[in-house]
């Protein structure tokens, strides 16, 4: 009886995750064959769920219309400046309140966690203001640095509890081989922390990536833009045009799944070290 429980338990499973899987999936897959396929099938009935002739038009007109290669470059050097830098800072500060004892700690660690909880919309006014006189305004500097500030609360909380997981002794018996602190950080902590690291610096990258309030309301020229904006561009008040910009957004999915896809082992490890203590 109890062998048959466990393989209709065992049947549900599967049955749940093949149907959560087509859930998660078709979306992505319908993206790519609407990209495939020529202006004038996209809107063809009924629907074509597997074209009879592929097309690179809309890949064509996608180049030919904007430079999309531009605002891949952009994101690119945004986000990945923006991730490097907030994970580095974060490091730091996270490996301060995990290992010292100071009065304002706890202020900090709630500070940290209520910024999670602010909508960012409410702060682009006075952001805007602030970038403007700091002329930083469409500018890839200005944005890279309201990334960096952006990402740093969470990123913080996140390495800080990669950190608690890692015994004192470890340290210790380092800086009793003659190591200063800081040198025991970075030769002996760090290597052990590079799934948590990994980790947090893919989080930081793909949230700079997917960022679109505040790229569309700092950056302004065509020169400057980044993926986000430009697919926001593709919608007019009386159009959208669904072939550039599922083309466009295949190009916008690639960088991220390429990145989770090499380092998935990390991400994984990484999450599972950090969720033990908090």
């Amino acid at each position: 009886m109890i062998g048959k429980e466990t393989a209709a338990g065992r049947a549900v499973r599967i049955v749940f995750l093949v149907l959560w899987l087509a859930f998660t999936v078709f979306p992505l897959y319908w993206i790519l064959i609407t990209s495939l396929k020529a202006p004038g099938d996209i809107f063809s009935f009924p629907l074509a769920y597997w074209p009879e002739h592929f097309s690179l038009e809309n890949y064509r007109e996608l180049f030919n219309k904007a430079d999309f290669g531009t605002y891949i470059t952009n994101s690119l050097i945004v986000a990945t400046v923006a991730g490097a830098v907030a994970t580095a800072i974060s490091m730091l500060s996270a490996y301060v309140l995990a290992r010292f004892e100071f009065r304002t700690k706890s202020a900090l660690l709630t500070a940290a966690l209520v910024t999670q909880m602010i909508p960012a919309f409410i702060a682009l006014g006075p952001l805007y203001l602030l970038m403007t006189d700091l002329k930083l305004v469409d500018n890839r500097l200005g944005l890279i640095l309201v990334y960096i500030a952006v990402c740093i609360p969470f990123c913080t909380v996140m390495l800080r509890g990669f950190f608690e997981n890692i015994p004192d002794a470890l340290e210790e018996a380092a800086m009793i081989d003659g190591l200063s602190r800081f040198s025991a950080l970075f030769r002996v902590l760090l290597p052990v922390m590079r799934p948590g690291i990994v980790a947090a610096f893919i989080f930081n990258f793909v949230n700079c990536w997917n960022e679109l309030f505040l790229s569309v309301t700092l950056m302004n020229s065509d020169a400057n833009k980044t993926v986000p904006t430009a697919l926001n561009g593709f919608i007019s008040s009386f159009n959208i045009d669904w072939g550039s910009m599922s083309a466009a957004a295949v190009f916008t999915i690639l960088p991220t799944m390429v990145l989770f896809a090499f380092a998935s082992r990390h991400i994984v490890q990484g999450l599972t070290s950090g969720a033990v203590k908090g």
